[in-house]
């Protein structure tokens, strides 16, 4: 039996996960041996872990790293602490294949402590670019230190070759999130109003503003200006909780200081993934930066402002209308998404990011690829060559 080491260490990557933490734990040929850290473990982000256990999975590692600080000193600091911590779980335990995502910092030091143990490790969503972020140099730095990578279309699959990756290491499975839209029991109206005390009388604008973390000096100005566009359209509004960023924790508490105020306003620490992908169906617009408008709302046809830099480079449909940050441009986006006419043309919008098949492509690379020195062994592949 092969066993899987998965890292989670935020809600967010969690519901992309759940698909194949689920298709692991299917397999006979598999064992799941679940990493969680950062966010998870913190009580000021909903101590998320709990929702990993009541899904059914066995925690095995937990790996305290997250300072209650989110200056640039902090976050590196919690970065030492999370090789550390890393390296600690892996001394007890070595999985086979070692399943990483994205481009948090949290992950990157899960893969680099790693490296001197030889376990191989598999990447989720790599080659792709989010220019207004740390994240951009992280994610690129953990394909370098990967051995599979699973990505979400052809152009990111390029990238990486382009980065000189081999193209057997590489499997363009789709984003694996999708999967979870086939699956995920969605709620009424009436009962996220009773978990959460939504408003959901009138269509709801769903707002995910995470730091910028290139900008992060910017950030109360920014967040100032999205406020002000908020209160210029005048729509009920749910706020979900940004990242564990640089300067996350001063949105946290701008967020609530503006919910305190605005009766229209609520804002959620943690919906899970049925709650978040429920108000998606019923949501008037996504608000925001949260990749999520890029990956998952295409496939609602969910018309999406996205602000600022965040996710510039990324892919993205005929759903996104890009803004900068001010707030009478972010107010116009709003009222343009929001009208019927801009959501009966994306109807039938098809997803660049994949056809949500994603887990069966990744558990059987997993499952069948050889551990070998071929595996381990890095050689830069020229394009071309």
């Amino acid at each position: 039996m092969r066993t899987i080491g998965v890292v989670t260490v935020a809600r967010s990557d969690y519901g992309i996960y759940l698909p194949i933490l689920r298709g692991i734990q299917r397999d006979p040929n598999l064992r799941l041996y679940l990493i969680a850290g950062g966010m998870h473990l913190s009580t000021e982000f909903g101590l998320t872990v709990r929702q990993i256990e009541s899904d059914g999975f066995r925690v095995h590692e937990r790996i305290e790293m997250l300072l209650s600080s989110d200056s640039p000193e902090g976050v590196a600091k919690s970065v030492g602490l999370g090789v550390l911590g890393f390296a600690q779980a892996y001394a007890r335990f070595q999985p086979d294949i070692l399943l990483v995502l994205g481009d948090r910092f949290e992950m990157f030091a899960a893969v680099a402590a790693a490296l001197p143990f030889r376990i191989p490790t598999a990447h989720l969503h790599g080659g792709e670019s989010t220019e207004g972020q740390i994240d951009e140099p992280i994610r690129h730095s953990i394909t370098k230190m990967s051995h599979l990578h699973f990505v979400s279309n052809d152009v990111y699959a390029r990238r990486l070759m382009q980065m000189g990756e081999a193209p057997w290491r590489i499997v363009v499975s789709g984003a694996p999130s999708l999967d979870n839209l086939s699956c995920f029991r969605a709620l009424s109206s009436e009962e996220l109003e009773e978990r959460h005390g939504f408003d959901l009388s009138v269509a709801p604008l769903l707002v995910t503003y995470h730091p910028v973390t290139l900008e992060h000096d910017q950030t109360p100005y920014q967040i100032g200006e999205l406020f002000a566009a908020l209160d210029e359209v005048g729509m009920n509004v749910v706020f979900t909780y940004p990242n564990a960023d640089t300067s996350g924790r001063s949105i946290v508490s701008l967020i609530r200081d503006y919910c305190s105020s605005h009766p229209r306003a609520r804002v959620a620490v943690n919906l899970g993934p049925d709650a978040y992908f429920s108000l998606m169906r019923c949501a008037a617009a996504m608000v925001g930066n949260s990749s999520s408008g890029l990956i998952e709302a295409p496939s609602f046809a969910l018309p999406v402002v996205n602000i600022g830099n965040r996710q510039r480079g990324r892919l993205r449909a005929g759903n996104v209308i890009d803004v900068g940050y001010g707030r009478h441009e972010i107010a116009q986006a709003i009222r343009r998404a929001t009208a019927p006419a801009f959501r009966q043309g994306i109807e039938g919008l098809v997803n660049p990011y994949g056809d949500g098949q994603a887990t069966d492509r990744i558990v059987t690379r997993l499952k069948e690829v050889a551990i070998d020195e071929e595996l381990l062994l890095k050689r830069f592949h020229d394009i071309g060559a």
